[in-house]
């Protein structure tokens, strides 16, 4: 039986060899793949801001010695090239000293270096700075999505908010102020953080100058919705006392990736009481995350007028981000992480953190790109999706500094 069910197999190999199978594209035929599409795609993308950066490159740092070719190349660097020289902005953005200046970009860079709300391991303070420093090897155009950042958007960089080491609640009041300060302008608030303690402060300053409604997408291995913990507010914390603004409701918090062996008792009755939305990895995994996107974003949206998204570091499997405090087997995969990234953002926000990203335990800067990947993904697809800006018009309330 074997025998003759091989000698069928092999006829059927004969009968199809040199065929084109009707269910998939024309191996003649390479412009029917997404490949193909998004290398079209590209020229249809403008060029003027690049060549403006080029130009103003050569009247600021100085024609290139008379030996150099390409004429493009200024004495100082100034610009996008050479990506291991330069000032380590977010994506080589200006820097924007004076802040009441943001309102003149779409996005607006906020690092937060903070670590005082960690329980275990310390280090997020440099997470803004480790992110920076390795977002100068990124270009500002993604091929799959047929975008680029440059063109397309303004994108600047404030610095870092001045953070207290030895007080959580004055840094969280500093947090507050600025991510108001720049939500207040118009300008999408992007916070690289910092533990996870800031993501109260973080909705909080949003939340501040808006009479609106705001849904949270959590991304997460830990529910982080405890009241306190070592006495204090850290950064198992943050949805507790996020969920307690008048508009900020706890049933359009949804948590995704929630799980392992690191979800603390204490946080599990909170998370039933005031009924946030919980999916687990295996819900992810049975659902897929198409699903489990439709799902959170039907919750998070649900009578809000707009939602911000946190994304902590470690809801990734540990194995591709080993700098975070809290690592947890299990958990998403990257290329999971960013098409979930791009399904929440493509309906539009109104802001977004990355947090959790702890440089002195990484290596060789994976958990640092991962988190400005989630960065460039989510503004790629705000932009590809023409949504970038999609609410500014919800903060309707003055800056009111606390």
């Amino acid at each position: 039986m074997l025998k003759h069910a091989t000698i069928n197999v092999s006829r059927r190999v004969a009968r199809t060899c040199g065929q084109v199978r009707s269910h998939h594209p024309s191996p003649f035929d390479p412009m029917t793949t997404k490949g193909w599409k998004a290398a079209v795609k590209e020229g249809t993308l403008p060029t003027t801001k690049h060549d403006a950066d080029i130009k103003r490159g050569l009247e600021i740092g100085l024609p290139g010695a008379s030996s150099i070719d390409d004429k493009n190349i200024p004495t100082f660097s100034r610009g996008e090239l050479p990506h291991f020289a330069g000032i380590n902005t977010f994506m080589k953005a200006p820097f924007v000293e004076d802040v009441r200046d943001v309102g003149g970009y779409d996005a607006t860079v906020i690092g937060v270096p903070f670590d005082g709300g960690c329980t275990y391991r310390s280090g997020t303070r440099f997470g803004p700075q480790g992110i920076r420093r390795i977002s100068a090897l990124y270009t500002p155009y993604n091929y799959e999505m047929g975008v680029d950042l440059r063109e397309q958007m303004s994108l600047c960089d404030a610095g870092d908010v001045f953070t207290i080491p030895a007080n959580i609640e004055k840094t969280f009041d500093q947090i507050s102020n600025a991510v108001a300060h720049v939500a207040s302008t118009g300008s999408f608030p992007i916070i690289l953080g910092g533990d996870h303690s800031i993501g109260f402060p973080t909705v909080r300053g949003l939340a501040s100058v808006t009479s609106k409604r705001i849904g949270i997408i959590h991304v997460d291995r830990h529910a982080d919705i405890q009241e306190k913990d070592l006495d204090e507010r850290m950064h198992t914390t943050p949805y507790f006392h996020a969920t307690n603004l008048p508009n900020v409701r706890p049933e359009n918090l949804v948590q995704i990736g929630i799980g392992g062996w690191q979800v603390p008792r204490a946080a599990v009755g909170n998370m039933v009481d005031r009924r946030t939305n919980i999916f687990t990895m295996d819900d992810i995994e049975q659902l897929g995350i198409d699903k489990v996107s439709e799902m959170a974003l039907a919750r998070a949206w649900d009578g809000c007028d707009a939602v911000y998204m946190s994304y902590d570091i470690d809801s990734i499997e540990a194995a591709f981000v080993p700098g975070t405090g809290w690592p947890e087997c299990g958990g998403l995969l990257p290329r999971e992480a960013l098409k979930l990234v791009g399904n929440v953002a493509k309906e539009g926000l109104c802001g977004m953190e990355v947090v959790e990203v702890s440089p002195p335990y990484d290596h060789a800067d994976i958990t640092s790109l991962m988190a400005m990947r989630i960065v460039v993904d989510a503004l790629g697809a705000m932009v590809g999706h023409g949504v970038m800006g999609k609410s500014k018009h919800i903060f309707d309330l003055p800056y009111v500094p606390i």
